[in-house]
Formats: structure tokens, C-alpha cells, sequence
């Protein structure tokens, strides 16, 4: 591979690059999912993709990356996302299509013919079993458990990382504080998808994949579960590097790599680099910026976007439904911004207020 094209997927694996990268990606499959849901499409792509692992394997900082035991079975993750992502969008396409004809779903169609569990499912269930089991035992045969020596206080890996399934938690506690990144954020995942069935109120897309009748559920699901989620934990496994710091997948991990950001908070900018006075003693008086401006972005915008945007929505869904909804979503909407202004302005906390816990 030419150096050129290394140097060019390193820049464009940097934060702000990625970050826009694959929104406009995700953005872009969404709006043109009948063209690039093709399967002649989807196959010119995937074999695009093995193309660049091949000649990409020769270079040994890849190499080290893609290889490492914990590694590999994120890049099987990624694959199968991408695949099944694929195959429910190109049903939805489908079914969409189908709808519109008048005819039957490809589910509806599917549910006429039936078959018996025993033995048809539990034998086809016995054979995955099996191919499994041999697939696991393969598996643990080539491929050296990543078992490290002892803990301890003397020696601290670096980078110190979590399991995969907590690198975005881990990716979040940059730029929020750790009750928020740690217990906020999370309960409210939790509870968000607890809450789903009772917010959402359209009896349309149960039971058979589509998309034209779910555009906003389907399009928030997707950039909450792929951006806010899979993409962090993909940035957390093969862009972090020592000290935490970014590294493109074809750039040395070097361990004396360090890149000092000043961190200032909303109160700083406000009172020190645009009036030029000291910072307040009292935090309220301190913290007002931020205090109006979260105020503003969770109390004024729901009743705008209740009047404008979500007019229609806040009248199927019912008050309470619709504002407990908004406030979910802006809770979303959150952390990719906070992480934007991390990198582009040093932006580390909306209100700060260390004496009382309080760093949003």
C-alpha cells in the first residue's frame, strides 16, 4: 500500500475527521439505501474492504493492531454488524417496495409456511452447535488467550484499557464526569430502552423489517446504537494508544507520544477570556453561563421543537410522552457534542462546580 494512502487513513481516522467521517456515512446509507443495499452493491463493497485488509496486513503497525488477541474478536463484531445492518435494511427496502404494491411483507409470507420444532429446528440447532463447538476449539487452539501476568502497583499497562463491551463508557469519561459517564449516562440507556414500548405509540414495523413507516425510530435507533456506540468502542480498541492518546491504525504506538490539551471550562471562557475579570468566588455566579445555556438546552428547546419539527409527534404521543422522549434524546445528542467542543475549543466542563460534584 502507498505511503501516500497510509498517511491519508491516518488524518482521516484523527477525531474530528472520523467523527464527521462516519456520520456522513451512516447518513448516506440511510438515504440511499436502495442503491447501496443492492447486493451487487453490498458485494462490490465487501470485496473492496477485503482488498484493503490484504494490502493493508503487510504493514506491521497494522499488523500488531489487527492481530492482537483481544482484537480479533472485535473485527468478527464489526463484520457481522455490518452484514446483519445490511440484511435489515435491504429487507426494509423490500418490504417497503413490496407495501407499496399492495402485496404481502416478506415476513407475512414467510409466517404461512410453517414447520414442526422437532425436528426441523431443534436438529438445525444441533448442527450450528456443532460447527460452533468446532469453530471455539479451533479457535482456542490458534489463537493465544490474551492472559497477562500478575496485577500489579509497580507495572500499569499502557494503555490501560477496559473489556470491549465498556471502551465506550471509557471513551465517554474524557469528556464527562465519571458520575455522569459512569452511572448517568448509562442508567439512562437502560432506562430509555426500558421506556421504549410505552413511549412509542405508532403500531407500524412490528414483526417485519421496513423503514419508510419508521424513518425516525429507525434512523435514532441507528445512530445511537452505530455512532454513539459501536464507532466509540472502535475508536476505544484500535485508535487509542499509550497515554490514551489518538493513533491512526498505519502510526507507531509510540509510548512517548503526548498531546497536551488544556482543558478550560464554559465558565473560564466566559468571565476570564471574553470580559477579562477574575472568576467569581461564589460557583452560581460563577457557573451562570452554563447554568443558561443546560437550562435553555433542556427546558426552551423540547417546547421549540414541540411547536416547529415535532409538532406532529407531540400529538400522537401525548405530553408526557413526548417531553419524557425529548429529554432522552437531548441526553443523546449530548455526548456527541460535548466530544466536538472537547476537540475543537478544549471545552472540559458546561458547569464546573468541583466544591458541590457538580461537572456537566
Amino acid at each position: 500500500m502507498p505511503q501516500f494512502l497510509k498517511d491519508l487513513i491516518d488524518a482521516a481516522t484523527a477525531p474530528i475527521p472520523y467523527t464527521v467521517l462516519t456520520t456522513l456515512l451512516l447518513g448516506a446509507v440511510l438515504y440511499f439505501r436502495k442503491i447501496l443495499t443492492h447486493p451487487v452493491v453490498f458485494t462490490a463493497v465487501s470485496v473492496l474492504i477485503t482488498l484493503f485488509f490484504v494490502l493493508a496486513f503487510k504493514d506491521p503497525n497494522f499488523n500488531k493492531i489487527i492481530t492482537k488477541p483481544d482484537n480479533v474478536p472485535i473485527l468478527i463484531l464489526i463484520a457481522t454488524i455490518l452484514f446483519f445492518t445490511w440484511l435489515s435494511l435491504r429487507r426494509a427496502v423490500l418490504n417497503d417496495e413490496r407495501t407499496k404494491r399492495g402485496e404481502p411483507t416478506l415476513e407475512g409470507e414467510l409466517s404461512k409456511k410453517k414447520v414442526f420444532t422437532w425436528p426441523d429446528l431443534v436438529f438445525t440447532e444441533f448442527i450450528c452447535m456443532l460447527l460452533f463447538t468446532a469453530l471455539l476449539m479451533v479457535w482456542s487452539i490458534e489463537i493465544q488467550a490474551p492472559i497477562e501476568e500478575a496485577a500489579s502497583q509497580a507495572r500499569t499497562p499502557n494503555p490501560s484499557k477496559a473489556p470491549w463491551y465498556f471502551l465506550g463508557l471509557q471513551e465517554m469519561l474524557v469528556y464527562f464526569d465519571p458520575w455522569i459517564a459512569g452511572v448517568l449516562l448509562p442508567s439512562f440507556i437502560v432506562v430509555g430502552l426500558m421506556a421504549i414500548p410505552y413511549l412509542d405509540v405508532n403500531p407500524k414495523g412490528n414483526g417485519y423489517y421496513t423503514f419508510e413507516e419508521r424513518p425516525f425510530a429507525i434512523s435514532f435507533f441507528m445512530v445511537g446504537f452505530l455512532l454513539l456506540w459501536v464507532s466509540l468502542v472502535i475508536m476505544g480498541t484500535f485508535l487509542r494508544g499509550p497515554n490514551w492518546s489518538f493513533f491512526g491504525p498505519f502510526e507507531y504506538w509510540d509510548p512517548h507520544k503526548l498531546e497536551p490539551m488544556v482543558s478550560i471550562n464554559l465558565s473560564e471562557y466566559f468571565w476570564v477570556k471574553a470580559l477579562g475579570k477574575y472568576l467569581p468566588a461564589n460557583p452560581i455566579v460563577r457557573e451562570i453561563p452554563g447554568l443558561l445555556m443546560l437550562g435553555a438546552y433542556f427546558v426552551v428547546v423540547p417546547v421549540i421543537c414541540a411547536k416547529t419539527i415535532f409538532k406532529k409527534m407531540l400529538a400522537e404521543m401525548g405530553m408526557v410522552r413526548f417531553y419524557i422522549f425529548m429529554h432522552l434524546l437531548l441526553w443523546t445528542a449530548l455526548v456527541p457534542m460535548k466530544m466536538v467542543l472537547r476537540w475543537t475549543i478544549n471545552l472540559k466542563y458546561i458547569v464546573g462546580i468541583p466544591e458541590w460534584f457538580l461537572n456537566v
